[in-house]
């Protein structure tokens, strides 16, 4: 499981310290990791903010670093899960229509997408924290059949 979003500093991180924990509370195993579409942070570690709202639920994810959504990351991962309808975009531009790479990207949730909080303060990482627990959740309990 690969989750995806624009600079992999906020949302994406998020999403890959839930997907890792709901993972582990199921007792299962699965690769997991982050990337943006973007690498204007390459290297960085996730926003303070959103460490600090991970933390808050038991969750470290300090350990991780910004990296670029690249084509290995197609024949890698077996689901590849995006914030939103810009990151949908972009890494279905890349998969250069071959259906088998196609076929593998989602939105983590299917009816609405995961709002940036890069720009807002603290409310929103609590607010996208929220949305990504539950579409974590849902997307662990279908690994399970």
């Amino acid at each position: 499981m690969l989750a995806v979003c624009l600079g992999n500093i906020c949302r994406s991180p998020m999403a890959e310290g839930l997907l890792r924990h709901h993972i582990q509370q199921h007792g299962l195993r699965a690769k997991v990791d982050s990337a943006g579409t973007s690498n204007h942070h390459q290297g960085e570690p996730p926003d303070r903010r959103a460490q600090q709202e991970m933390k808050r639920h038991g969750i470290d994810i300090s350990s991780q670093r910004s990296r670029p959504f690249v084509h290995a990351d197609f024949e890698t991962f077996d689901l590849i899960l995006v914030m939103d309808q810009s990151n949908l975009r972009d890494v279905l531009a890349m998969a250069q229509g071959k259906d088998e790479w196609v076929d593998k990207v989602h939105l983590i949730l299917d009816d609405e997408e995961i709002p940036d909080p890069y720009y807002g303060g603290a409310s929103g990482f609590a607010e996208v924290f929220e949305m990504l627990d539950r579409a974590s959740e849902d997307w662990v309990r279908s690994l399970k059949g």
